[in-house]
């Protein structure tokens, strides 16, 4: 699963009308920042532009989920000055179309939640252990509040090493 396609009907609802959506959205991720600078947000017809800086992949993986798990967001588009990068990897992303494909690496799956799941029954599936959900938590404690909170249709950061 991708990261930046998300279920209209589902998460916060922060907005009544696309009037208020983008204030609204950057409001809501600066809130809880998790680490971009600049932010601009552009939202119509249930798309949600984030445009914004960042000194890591992670704080902008992190910034599209906090803006695609609101209440008439289908879709996120990333519009990304990566600054400082560590690795050689993050550093050959100059495109706009690099910046997204590095959006999704290797080490990091998204999962969307489904009924009946919490993150011991994610944690066991991914990892064989049930106790390492604090692992999932950490990852997206920008999007998950409280580990024993989590409703179906929301998207999550997975990592995998």
């Amino acid at each position: 699963m991708g990261l930046f396609d998300f279920a209209k009907d589902i998460g916060s609802k922060l907005f009544t009308s696309d009037a208020d959506a983008a204030k609204n959205i950057t409001d809501h991720i600066l809130s809880n920042n998790p680490g971009v600078e600049n932010l601009s947000v552009i939202f119509k017809d249930g798309e949600a532009t984030l445009i914004a800086e960042s000194n890591t992949f992670e704080a902008a993986q992190i910034a599209v989920l906090m803006a695609g798990n609101v209440k008439g967001v289908t879709k996120v588009i990333p519009k990304f000055q990566i600054n400082d990068v560590a690795d050689d990897t993050e550093a050959e992303a100059k495109t706009e179309a690099d910046i997204v494909a590095a959006l999704e690496p290797a080490n990091v799956e998204y999962y969307l939640i489904q009924s009946g799941d919490s993150l011991s029954k994610i944690a066991k599936k991914y990892y064989n252990n049930a106790a390492e959900y604090p692992r999932i938590f950490e990852a997206n404690k920008e999007v998950i509040k409280d580990p024993d909170l989590i409703y179906p249709g929301q998207k999550i950061r997975i990592p995998l090493d």
